[in-house]
């Protein structure tokens, strides 16, 4: 119980709320992150492993590349096994991709991925023509400018993509692009186990 005093007036107010509270002692209200703090976070994560990777390895895109995508990886992992502990097994490989399109897609950026198309020989090609994270980007130059600027900013997600599916068991290779802001389109390529 707090009290508060101005002017001879009192409020009390009760702080604990610990009868609505889950076996870990946190809301689950509580566990929730706004959305402009993730973009914001992404932003400042990329911008500063740019900045400290290329004052290691002298502007070494191929560096910051792996440090970006090996955090993405292990995310899409941690996100899989949390969002699918509760779901039963996938039948086959098109399944795993289609729960990363709906599902996980959903969970990060609040859409579908807007489209799906497949070879049927391994290659699935996933298209997002509002990348959330491309919403606000922009170049003075526009155009091939902005895009070549937007590249370290889907290495993250790339990695999240292939993390998430080596966790379900579809081991991966996760390559994006864009040409024109925010559309980004990402390609997996399913990698044949020996």
């Amino acid at each position: 119980m707090t009290s508060y005093s101005n002017n001879n007036d009192t409020t009390h107010t009760n702080n604990s709320n610990h009868s609505n509270n889950t076996d870990d002692g946190l809301n689950a209200s509580n566990r929730l992150v706004s959305e402009s703090c993730m973009d914001l976070f992404l932003i400042e994560m990329v911008d500063t492993i740019c900045r400290t990777t290329t004052a290691e390895t002298d502007g070494d895109s191929d560096a910051i590349f792996y440090k970006l995508e090996t955090l993405g990886y292990a995310v899409g992992q941690r996100l899989v096994e949390r969002f699918t502990k509760d779901r039963p097994r996938f039948v086959d490989t098109l399944d795993v991709v289609k729960f990363i399109c709906k599902d996980l897609w959903t969970i990060m950026f609040k859409k579908q991925i807007d489209n799906l198309k497949t070879n049927h020989r391994g290659v699935y090609v996933l298209q997002d023509n509002g990348f959330r994270w491309f919403m606000r980007m922009s170049t003075d130059v526009g155009g091939a400018d902005s895009a070549k600027k937007a590249m370290p900013y889907v290495w993250f997600p790339c990695g999240i993509i292939r993390g998430a599916l080596a966790s379900l068991g579809v081991p991966t290779v996760v390559v994006a692009e864009t040409s024109n802001l925010p559309q980004c389109t990402f390609q997996i390529k399913i990698v044949k186990q020996q």
